[in-house]
């Protein structure tokens, strides 16, 4: 049996993943628009960039895997925020769990990895969004806000990357083990 690795990436942080993960796995890296995923896996990897509490790509892949034999399914998400933060964690975790068939909650793997945004390159529609989620999130009380909160405060308008490949090491841990 075959393993695949999909992702679903807009301004391409997830798809350096995706890209650098093959490289290391020789698994071949799909966006979720094109890829066809054998009718037998050994393991489906899905890296997927967190927008609007979602994983770009998820809903989709999902769908494709319900008539595909799975042994391994690991979900990688990447989003601005720090992924070792444990509410942010908990959060993305019920995000994607939201997503996946109750059945496969105790099966699938989950892992969160950090992208970059350079808002220059943003969508018109995703600029305004960051435009009133930066502005709301100035109305938050300093003590009260989330890593998450403040990481989008900090970065507003700028280009950053955080992208860090080492993270990659627990997946191929996990598609060994």
């Amino acid at each position: 049996m075959e393993s695949i690795i999909v992702y679903g990436s807009c301004y391409g942080s997830a798809e350096k993943y995706a890209a650098e993960l093959s490289v290391r796995t020789g698994i071949r890296a799909e966006s979720f628009k094109t890829a066809v995923i054998p009718a037998e896996c050994d393991a489906v990897v899905f890296i997927g960039s967190l927008y609007a509490g979602g994983a770009k790509g998820l809903k989709e892949t999902v769908s494709k895997l319900k008539n595909v034999r799975w042994q391994k399914l690991i979900v990688c998400t990447v989003g601005l925020s720090d992924p070792d933060d444990s509410t942010n964690a908990a959060n993305i975790r019920k995000g994607v769990f939201a997503l996946l068939p109750a059945e496969w909650h105790e099966k699938a793997e989950i892992f969160h990895l950090r992208g970059g945004i350079d808002y220059s390159r943003l969508h018109f529609l995703h600029r305004l969004m960051m435009k009133l989620l930066y502005k709301n999130a100035l109305k938050i009380p300093e003590e009260k806000r989330t890593a998450e909160v403040k990481a989008m405060i900090e970065t507003y308008g700028a280009k950053v990357d955080f992208i860090d490949f080492s993270r990659l090491d627990a997946v191929c841990a996990a598609l060994n083990g």
